[in-house]
């Protein structure tokens, strides 16, 4: 029997297509979120939801998660209520929980030749 807090969840890696297994989580993973699993690291990508038609309604029956392999991230940035990758004062950071930006997307961003963080003064 599933405890009422936890949540049935299935994890699927995106590439090549495949399913890790199955488990309990006490927590809603959401796309950008990291999940250790059988002793690896993955990025959530992607989550839906399965319902099952019980008694004349639909209740949720388990979820099924979208993971990529990747490493935790060293530098993240608290960017208006959510943790986002990498130095979000850059002009190219992407304010993404999933990629950093686009000119340098691995990483990292001190010392960064890219950087740029282009002050606007009102005159």
């Amino acid at each position: 029997m599933v405890e009422p807090d936890s949540l049935p969840t299935e994890v699927i890696l995106t590439n090549p297509r495949q399913s890790l297994g199955k488990l309990l989580l006490d927590w809603t993973p959401q796309p950008g979120n990291y999940l250790d699993f059988e002793g690896k690291t993955y990025a959530v990508l992607e989550r839906r939801h399965r319902y099952q038609l019980k008694s004349g309604r639909y209740h949720l029956y388990n979820v099924v998660i979208y993971v990529q392999k990747a490493q935790r991230p060293s530098e993240k940035s608290l960017v208006q209520g959510r943790w986002v990758i990498g130095d979000a004062t850059c002009d190219y950071n992407a304010h993404s929980e999933i990629i950093r930006c686009a000119v340098n997307p691995e990483g990292p961003c001190e010392s960064c030749r890219f950087y740029e963080n282009q002050v606007i003064v009102d005159s």
